[in-house]
């Protein structure tokens, strides 16, 4: 018959979450991680509609520049910048992006 003990936790263990946030910083890399995080999501974020036309995004000083393969939608996303700027500080925070940049 085996014995096991029901609370084997040590009292110095972390959880994942808070051990995964001390890495990012440890390394300095919380930055990037976050800019890749709003890459990956940016369908979920702006809509189907505008990923569908979005041909490519990246990221250089914390603006994000844009490729879009619609003239019209670079036209009206252009005159909306400052709420796309919002929705995705709201979504990722004010020290990811500072500027958005559509091409």
């Amino acid at each position: 018959m085996a014995y096991y003990k029901k609370n084997t936790r040590k009292a110095d263990t972390t959880t994942l979450k808070s051990a995964f946030a001390n890495l990012l910083s440890e390394y300095q890399i919380k930055d990037k991680f976050k800019e890749k995080q709003l890459i990956a999501s940016w369908s979920r974020v702006m809509g189907k509609p505008i990923a569908n036309r979005t041909d490519k995004l990246y990221f250089r000083d914390k603006r994000l520049f844009v490729h879009l393969s619609s003239a019209p939608l670079r036209s009206e996303l252009d005159h909306s910048k400052n709420k796309v700027i919002e929705i995705l500080q709201r979504e990722f925070g004010e020290e990811t992006i500072k500027d958005v940049c559509f091409l």
